[in-house]
């Protein structure tokens, strides 16, 4: 969908041919302007150029039923990668108020998703700057290419900011993209009666006279835009800890609250669990936010917190805490790097219920190649739709090849490697790219670096990338 170009009163054509072409900078530095996108595969206005963001600073007061349900500040401290005459950051609907660029006002336009910013003077590259955008209005529901919705989830009682792929511009402008993570400080203030939960660690709750409550959230270690949330509504809040220490806080829907009261009691003996079999946990605090059943299609990884729409069931909560390890600290660099996240995730599913007196995984590995996984036919025949590592469009990158094909490649190198050896590569891959960012092409060289002597050619060529099932098991 595109959007008509607005201008701010003060821009004047000449400004505005300046920032669409970045013909050059001012103060005697030379510019150029970041790109709008950063060519993914498949989400290629995704994400900006020129600049590395380091942290998100987030003021947001919400207020629904009325015209503004929203009003935001952003703060946004980036490095310039290069010398900047110009630069984008996503941020899809919501008027934006103000613009300023270390403190002064910033000429600025828009054209759909992008937010194009004209800072007064070119950034030199290494230089952090800092932008502000003051914004408002009602933020919008994104429908995903394969029909699933994001961004900002209206719920019965409050709302739902959910992110994944490219939802978290809906609510907050930056750069939308996992190739780019920061820290973020969160703060949120909601009317009386209503609980904020985000990620990371709560540093405070104050109530004003008027019985507002503003939570301050902060995420200490770097985490990607599609894995920061915003929860609002009423909560039954527990706060426990692991054997080791670990804070665990969880928040659940009232409605929610006796369905899910067992099975989030497992938290703390599968991270004990997932700790063992993938190394130390990489942050500092787990748990979960469960809202109401129907109020999002499906359960989310976001960072330290994952979400589940209802009770969720062990392997799903097994599932969502592993991604804390395959997805959120080692993050895709592209969108089509999916299988990593899912792949992994999927596959923690089949350790646990080999170690829980479940199916094995070799089990569950035959069954998916007999097709008698699944109890719809159609199903056991999609998992050969495409390979893992390469998704047929954006609509597919959450399909079962991802998922279930994926967890089967992790079991041929473990059936290739044995055991000891399959352990310490999932857990050195985990450590070796801990809070930053990986494709495949990383993986399958980590992986015949730590396996040297052994010949994996047959399942990147038959597995990752080959179409089709392969001819033997």
């Amino acid at each position: 969908m595109s959007r008509s170009v607005r201008l701010v009163p003060t821009v004047t054509a000449c400004a505005l041919a300046l920032v669409l072409t970045a013909c050059g900078g001012t103060g005697g530095v030379h510019g150029t302007a970041g790109s709008a996108g950063v060519a993914d595969p498949y989400f290629p206005q995704a994400g900006n150029g020129g600049y590395d963001v380091t942290h998100y600073a987030l003021t947001l007061a919400y207020t629904p039923g009325t015209s503004t349900p929203l009003t935001g500040t952003a703060t946004i401290t980036a490095r310039a990668t290069r010398n900047l005459s110009a630069y984008d950051l996503d941020l899809k609907g919501m008027q934006v108020n103000s613009l300023t660029v270390d403190g002064k006002k910033t000429s600025w336009t828009r054209a759909g998703q992008e937010l194009k910013v004209r800072p007064p003077s070119t950034v030199p590259q290494g230089k952090t700057f800092r932008t502000t955008v003051r914004y408002s209005g009602t933020p919008e529901t994104i429908t995903d290419p394969d029909g699933s919705e994001e961004g900002w989830l209206r719920t019965a009682d409050g709302a739902l900011a959910l992110g994944e792929p490219t939802g978290s511009m809906a609510w907050f402008p930056g750069n939308d993209h996992p190739s780019d993570k920061a820290t973020y400080d969160i703060t949120i203030t909601v009317p009386k009666g209503l609980q904020a939960v985000s990620n990371g660690e709560l540093r405070t709750e104050t109530t004003t006279r008027a019985g507002r409550t503003t939570y301050m959230w902060r995420t200490t270690h770097p985490m990607a835009t599609y894995l920061a949330t915003v929860a609002i509504g009423h909560y039954d809040i527990t706060r426990t800890s692991t054997k080791n220490g670990l804070p665990v806080y969880v928040a659940v829907d009232p409605q929610e609250a006796a369905a899910s009261r067992e099975v989030l009691a497992e938290i703390p003996e599968i991270m004990e669990w997932e700790e063992y079999n993938f190394g130390p946990y990489p942050f500092s605090s787990t748990g979960a936010i469960v809202d109401r059943r129907g109020d999002a299609g499906y359960a989310l990884e976001t960072q330290t917190r994952p979400f589940f729409p209802g009770a969720p069931d062990t392997a799903t909560l097994v599932h969502e805490l592993a991604h804390q390890w395959y997805g959120d600290s080692v993050t895709p660099k592209t969108w089509r790097d999916m299988w990593l996240n899912e792949g992994f995730a999927t596959y923690a599913e089949w350790l646990w219920s080999e170690d829980h007196g479940g199916d094995t995984a070799q089990q569950s590995f035959d069954a998916l190649y007999k097709g008698t996984y699944f109890a719809d036919r159609s199903d056991d025949e999609a998992i050969w739709s495409f390979p893992p590592a390469r998704p047929t469009s954006a609509a597919h990158i959450s399909d079962s090849p991802v998922y279930e094909r994926g967890a089967m490649v992790l079991h041929k190198i473990r059936r290739t490697v044995g055991d000891a050896r399959f352990y310490d590569i999932i857990q050195g891959w985990a450590a070796t790219h801990r809070y930053g960012n990986a494709n495949t092409a990383d993986f399958t060289a980590y992986v015949e670096k730590m396996a040297p002597g052994k010949d994996f050619s047959g399942i990147w060529k038959d597995w990752l990338y080959g179409e089709g099932k392969p001819a033997r098991p």
